[in-house]
This record gives C-alpha cells, sequence and structure tokens, in this order.
C-alpha cells in the first residue's frame, strides 16, 4: 500500500493537498515526520527509517539518492520505494501541480507493493 514520505525540499503544503483530497492516503512531510528528527539527516538515515515504517519516499534529488539504490540493490538491502519527480516536469513551486500527479498515481498505484520499486513521477494532463 502505497504511503509518502515527502523529502524535505517538498512543501508541507503538498501533504496538507493530498490530505485534502485523500483523507485515506498516509502522508508525511519531512519538516513534520518523527517530529522533525531527519530533517539534515543523511539519505541513508532517511531512507533506513522510511523502509522501516514502508514509506515510499518523494524526493527531486536524482543526484545522491540514484547511487545509494544501486548501493542497496547491489548489498540486497530493500527501502519502501521511491518516486522521482524532476523539476522540469513538475516545478517544485508548482504546488498544485505536484499534489494533482500524485494524486492521480495513489489512484492508480495505491495498492502495490512499494518496496523497492522506483518510479519517476510525470505531469498530469
Amino acid at each position: 500500500m502505497l504511503k509518502l514520505l515527502l523529502d524535505e525540499h517538498i512543501s508541507p503544503d503538498v501533504a496538507s493537498g493530498l490530505r485534502r483530497r485523500n483523507r485515506a492516503l498516509v502522508v508525511h512531510c519531512m519538516a513534520e515526520w518523527e517530529g522533525s528528527g531527519f530533517l539534515g539527516k543523511e539519505d541513508f538515515a532517511c531512507l533506513l527509517e522510511a523502509a522501516r515504517q514502508r514509506l515510499t519516499l518523494v524526493s527531486y534529488d536524482r543526484r545522491t539518492i540514484p547511487p545509494l539504490l544501486k548501493l542497496w540493490a547491489e548489498e540486497q538491502r530493500s527501502h519502501g520505494g521511491v518516486i522521482f519527480v524532476d523539476e522540469k516536469t513538475i516545478s517544485p513551486a508548482n504546488i498544485g501541480a505536484l499534489v494533482q500527479a500524485l494524486t492521480q498515481l495513489s489512484r492508480e498505484t495505491g495498492k502495490w507493493d512499494w518496496t523497492d520499486r522506483v518510479y519517476f513521477l510525470r505531469r498530469q494532463p
């Protein structure tokens, strides 16, 4: 089942918008998650705890997370899934477009097992 963790570079307004559109969707933003104890922490620590809680990370970070996922795959270490967003596809400032795309994704894939899944989010028409 899809449960989201928005990385610290995604506005908490996205989490609020997602919760308004779908009250059943579990969504956390890094600023609120675990008492904001993971703000500024290394990707490894965040992904590890997200995996433990079966949360899928939503991130614009395509620089540091993919090498970490590659390493984890080589070590046969599981993660809770990662949804990458491209700034050219959906700007971080376009909160409405990001809420819409994640809402649609949750409708289409909400029942999937997101363990070790990597997904590239597309803008909704």
